[in-house]
């Protein structure tokens, strides 16, 4: 039951003058602030909670991560300040916040420690920082988990109780709902699915070639194709999606998928290597953990029928059937805006 406390704070857009003013109307909801950090860029977010449609986004600012742990901090609570203030606001109104940031990190103490990507981050106590600079309950979350969340309460994984949340984007990891809670391990390093092995020699991702990070990541197929397309031209055969050795080093997995979309025979092969070793890590997970959906996200929502058919072909001759029948592999639904999603469920998730 709703206390009378949360009534009243959904904003709505009025166009005043030339600048947009938001108003409160009457639906039972609340509002939620959220910080999606990190390594090139950190956004922060404002929300709100409704008894209708889940979680709206109001407003959101994005800032380079450009600034020392401290600076950059103090940066986002500065600029969560204004956001509120600038829809009409204040912080009173917010109920939860969530933090969404790459790992490790200890989410039971609420400290930052040392990501790779975040340099300089180390033992940060952010959660301590937040709940005493807005006096509201905060929840930190690995990305991976709090996108997993975000797909499960409000994206594709609505009405299931046991998902893979897969990132597939610049890194490969895994968000575990299991029996409708998130499961995040011992020490928060539960998902850390990019780390396996599934070959002796590979591209290499998670400090390690061969790996699952290697094989299925953004830089995974970037190196993939910097080493498939380097065959060709150092043969004197044309590529074309990369004109000469010198261009290596401009491909991306993006660029390589849109070769692919336009019939490239070269870019498809490299999409095929890479799904292959999709359904070979997807077919332990089903084996292993037996889910009834995984969710991939970023790469797989751009180019899943590069991928599909190839993935689902291991899959079937890998995986225990039974199980893989009653499993659906679906792509993310929450497109461009998981990541701010991710840190406003962590932030909902709290509020409850």
């Amino acid at each position: 039951m709703f206390s009378i406390e949360k009534i009243c704070f959904v904003p709505v857009a009025l166009l005043r003058g030339n600048s947009f003013v938001f108003c409160f109307t009457n639906e039972i909801v609340y509002m939620l602030l959220g910080f999606d950090i990190g390594g090139t860029k950190c956004a922060v977010v404002i929300g709100s909670r409704t008894n209708t449609d889940g979680i709206r986004i109001a407003d959101k600012v994005v800032l380079p991560t450009n600034l020392g742990a401290n600076e950059m901090i103090s940066s986002l609570f500065t600029n969560a300040e204004l956001l509120i203030e600038k829809n009409g606001f204040n912080s009173q109104h917010i109920e939860g916040i969530g933090i969404s940031c790459g790992g490790p990190l200890n989410s039971k103490t609420g400290m930052i420690l040392s990501p790779p990507n975040l340099p300089g981050w180390d033992n940060i106590s952010i959660v301590e920082m937040a709940e005493k600079k807005f006096g509201k309950k905060t929840l930190l979350q690995n990305d991976a988990n709090a996108c997993a969340v975000a797909e499960w309460k409000f994206g594709a994984g609505k009405g299931y109780n046991n998902i893979i949340f897969l990132t597939f984007g610049t890194g490969m990891g895994a968000g575990l709902i299991l029996d409708g809670k998130l499961y995040s391990g011992t020490n928060d390093l539960a998902g850390e699915v990019g780390h396996l092995r599934l070959a002796d020699n590979g591209p290499v991702g998670f400090g390690k070639a061969g790996s699952f990070e290697g094989f299925c990541s953004g830089g995974g197929i970037t190196q993939l194709a910097q080493m498939m397309a380097r065959e060709k031209l150092q043969m004197g055969e044309k590529v074309s999606f990369c004109k000469c050795i010198d261009e290596l080093h401009l491909l991306t997995a993006r660029s390589v998928a849109e070769a692919a979309y336009k019939g490239d025979e070269l870019a498809r092969n490299i999409y095929k290597v890479s799904s292959y070793y999709l359904g070979k890590a997807l077919s332990l997970l089903i084996d292993v953990l037996n889910p009834e959906l995984i969710i991939l996200g970023s790469i797989y929502t751009r180019s899943q029928s590069l991928i599909e058919p190839y993935m689902h072909e291991v899959i079937a001759k890998e995986s225990i059937l039974s199980s893989y029948q009653h499993c659906r592999i679906v792509p993310a639904a929450l497109g461009e805006n998981i990541g701010d999603m991710a840190a406003l469920a962590l932030a909902d998730a709290i509020a409850m």
